[in-house]
């Protein structure tokens, strides 16, 4: 054992040596990696010195060598000892068994990257550039398995009691799945607080978009905390408001009125499109909900004849379209379109349209959780006119909207 003991007075001369040489303390073959190397390998036979005491006995646990493996760090590339155990259940924390990289800064930079789409190739490329080492595709989707436990716990975070709106969509991505290729919709909830301040609530990845997933999504917000959302904002999605309902009966439930103008454009040819939005304009911008009748019946009794599918359908969707009518303007402008969570998922695809389809659900689940992380740390200030809007809420909402308020 003596004759493998680390010689510091060694070390000490030929770092001297190489400083006076001009090789740099960092880097590739730089002074400070052979220490690197055992302060490492001393800390890992801390580790399993810890780990004998609490085993060895009772589990007739024993040592049982050392495996090797090559290392990557801002010091260089060096064999790393790893000590072993007969019964196999070490598992050093300080560098893990799939662990290469020695660099918690550099993974950090490397997550950081990937959550904004950056290419493994250029990722890879930019390691051996500023570092001097290569990484492989295998290496670097081990660093970002290291989220997973990340996701896992912000997945099972508690929430507020109460949040004053909510916008609810799906995102629609295609993944690998025995040997073909499927669809699989990620459900977002974007949530506002009573401070005024967006939070992402939840991330869910289902093989399709539907109510009933939408009423497990639901009962999952419940059981994390939720107690009461005054306005939720959705698609037209059948079956989601009577969802919404079920979970959470108080709800002001406000169907996107840019989704049903979508809908209703589909049945318009282009010649009438550019008159037709103009007059349909004058119903949902109406100044009130008498005033937006009246003119979505001048506007049938012009184009009914030729595109009566259209107003069987606003008619049929009138109740629930004009829930915002009740609302001041400020409020209105919040909740009758989706336009909130369209928005964040704009930013999400922008880093993960060229991707094409992913090698598994958790593959997404990381990629997009990864971007998410950049975009919802800048959300830290309330949305604009908050003052007013928190003020009519609670003129109107009461007590209901003054939960947790400090």
């Amino acid at each position: 054992m003596e004759e493998n003991k680390f010689d510091y007075e060694a070390f000490k001369r030929e770092a001297m040596e190489k400083l006076k040489r001009g090789v740099p303390i960092s880097g590739p073959e730089g002074v400070f990696q052979p220490l690197l190397k055992q302060m490492l390998e001393e800390m890992l036979q801390g580790e399993m010195d810890g780990h004998m005491n609490e085993h060895e006995r009772t589990a007739g646990n024993r040592r049982n060598g050392k495996s090797r493996k090559m290392v990557k760090s801002t010091g260089g590339e060096f064999e790393l000892e790893t000590p072993r155990d007969r019964n196999g259940t070490f598992e050093p924390e300080l560098v893990g068994k799939r662990q290469v990289i020695i660099n918690d800064e550099l993974e950090s930079r490397i997550l950081r990257l990937y959550g904004k789409g950056v290419s493994t190739r250029d990722i890879c490329d930019f390691v051996e550039e500023t570092y001097g080492f290569t990484i492989s595709a295998t290496t670097l989707s081990n660093i970002t398995d290291r989220v997973i436990p990340m996701i896992k716990e912000w997945q099972q975070r508690p929430l507020e009691s109460l949040y004053t709106f909510v916008w609810m969509d799906a995102m629609h991505y295609k993944v690998r799945e025995d040997g073909r290729v499927v669809t699989r919709a990620v459900y977002n909830i974007l949530g506002l607080n009573n401070k005024g301040i967006k939070d992402l609530l939840g991330m869910y990845v289902s093989e399709s978009e539907g109510a009933r997933f939408w009423l497990q999504v639901l009962n999952d917000l419940k059981a994390r905390g939720v107690e009461d959302i005054l306005i939720a904002s959705i698609d037209n999605l059948k079956g989601f408001k009577e969802a919404i309902d079920t979970v959470f009966p108080s709800t002001e439930v406000q169907p996107c009125i840019v989704h049903q103008i979508r809908n209703t454009i589909k049945f318009v040819v282009y010649k009438d499109s550019r008159a037709f939005i103009a007059d349909l304009r004058t119903v949902y911008q109406a100044t009130t909900k008498q005033e937006a009748e009246d003119n979505l019946e001048t506007m049938e009794a012009k184009w009914g004849k030729k595109y009566a599918p259209v107003f069987t359908s606003w008619r049929n969707n009138w109740e629930n379209l004009s829930n915002f009518f009740k609302y001041p303007p400020e409020i209105r402008r919040i909740m009758y379109t989706t336009n909130t969570i369209e928005g964040f998922h704009r930013q999400v695809r922008k880093v993960t349209k060229t991707k094409g389809a992913f090698t598994s659900d958790m593959a997404l689940l990381k990629l997009i959780f990864l971007a998410t992380q950049n975009l919802v740390e800048k959300w830290t200030q309330p949305i604009p006119n908050w003052g007013l809007v928190s003020t009519q809420l609670d003129i109107i909402f009461g007590e209901r909207a003054r939960i947790n308020i400090n």
